[in-house]
């Protein structure tokens, strides 16, 4: 049953990043890879604000593993940052794993603040 429940959030969060990702790097004309960074901090939040509530394992499986698992993409930051570094633009691929990893750390801790200020 948890395998079922984390392919049905991964079936729902994949697609998501996928339109997430496009319909922000379609708004900026630059290297910088905006959509996965976009996308990556949003996932973080959730589940940082996931986490700290008081869920099920089923519900953790589903939207923890599964949904956020499949919005927030390590394989495509990794990929981009090293393209940028290749294609010369060192300091973007700097910023991108800066910023990345910064954003991503904070945006998962404002999750699990918010998740404590709404449940009590």
């Amino acid at each position: 049953m948890t395998v079922l429940l984390v392919a049905l959030g991964a079936a729902l969060g994949a697609p998501l990043r996928y339109l997430g990702d496009r319909a922000v790097q379609a708004r900026h004309d630059s290297e910088f890879p905006w959509g996965t960074f976009t996308v990556n901090v949003a996932g973080s939040a959730l589940l940082g604000f996931l986490a700290a509530l008081p869920a099920s394992g089923g519900a953790m499986s589903f939207a923890g593993t599964g949904f956020c698992g499949a919005l927030t993409t390590y394989s495509t930051f990794g990929y981009e940052t090293l393209r940028l570094a290749e294609d010369g633009a060192r300091l973007y691929a700097v910023l991108n794993a800066a910023a990345s990893i910064a954003a991503g750390l904070g945006a998962a801790y404002c999750g699990l603040a918010l998740a404590g200020a709404v449940s009590g």
